[in-house]
């Protein structure tokens, strides 16, 4: 590919446009739940209306006190059918009302640690409130073609999958009608109850420019050249300086850009993240960076602001 003849730096940014794979920065939805906290970074811009439709279930609370009723060991973790509510007579488990289905946006592999759209067997575009963790790579090999393709709209971050793979060795019991592979917490063999249930107790949206994840820290950036990239650096040494490396191969070009963005000036070369989330529970802010060795596509970490 013909590079655009500019500033060197400039010319670090333009130099490839290939398609991410699940590495990109957007909106962060972390899950409170019994058996610990994970999170989930929700991919707004290769699947827009599925994120949108996540979202709506979050912020009406359908998601709240809600279970994880179905576990298939090795394949999927499943939620978003089922919550628990507080009545006259007590605490009752009923169905999570659902909006309207959603058009099937299937574009990225059902690998694991991804999060996809469950739906009704034959209907591609009919993916509601139910949702699911790939437990294994190998889903992709069915889950990739069948029904049209499952859409993956999220993926694990941080150390998130952890708390799925717990859950994934708890026993699994059939309860009855839609709950018959439910995971159950501190069973005994014998009554199940609903204490025994995998409850979400609340979820949390974090919108950071940036994700710091396995390495990688993902975000949007405007090159100042009338363009917007999505671009992942790779941190390569930690000590005694942060030095970070551009991933040729995890560059997008967007046709439109997103409000929380990173700007990156040609000038002195430097680039300026206005918030990176860097655990589940951790924000630090006006992350500075220097390109330093622009043949190289290097970055060294300047400074950056903690939370208090």
């Amino acid at each position: 590919m013909r590079l655009i003849q500019t500033s060197n730096r400039t010319v670090l940014f333009v130099c490839l446009f290939f398609f991410a794979t699940i590495t990109q920065a957007n909106s962060v939805a972390c899950f409170n739940t019994n058996m610990g906290q994970f999170c989930i970074e929700l991919l707004e811009t290769q699947t827009p209306i599925t994120t949108a439709n996540f979202l709506s279930y979050i912020k009406s609370d359908a998601y709240t006190n809600g279970i994880f009723h179905r576990s298939i060991p090795g394949f999927v973790i499943q939620g978003g059918g089922f919550k628990i509510i507080d009545g006259t007579d007590g605490e009752s488990l009923t169905t999570v009302k659902p909006f309207a289905p959603i058009t099937n946006e299937f574009k990225i592999s059902n690998t694991r640690g991804t999060v996809a759209m469950a739906k009704v067997a034959g209907n591609p575009n009919s993916a509601t409130s139910q949702w699911f963790v790939n437990l294994s790579d190998r889903n992709s090999l069915n889950l990739d073609i069948q029904n049209g393709g499952f859409t993956v709209f999220g993926c694990v971050i941080f150390d998130g999958m952890n708390i799925i793979d717990s859950i994934e060795k708890l026993p699994v019991r059939n309860l009855g009608g839609s709950l018959t592979d439910t995971p159950l917490k501190d069973f005994d063999g014998s009554h199940a109850a609903l204490s025994n249930l995998v409850k979400i107790d609340n979820v949390e949206v974090t919108d950071a420019t940036g994700i710091f994840s396995e390495g990688i820290l993902s975000f949007s950036v405007d090159i100042g050249t009338g363009q917007t990239l999505e671009v992942s650096l790779r941190l390569i040494q930690d000590n005694p300086v942060f030095i970070f490396e551009l991933d040729h191969e995890r560059i997008v070009s967007l046709d439109k850009s997103p409000t929380n963005i990173a700007t990156f000036s040609s000038t002195d070369g430097q680039l300026h993240i206005p918030s990176v989330m860097v655990a589940a529970s951790t924000l630090v802010n006006n992350v500075r960076m220097q390109l330093t060795d622009a043949k190289s596509f290097h970055f060294t970490l300047l400074s950056y602001e903690t939370e208090n």
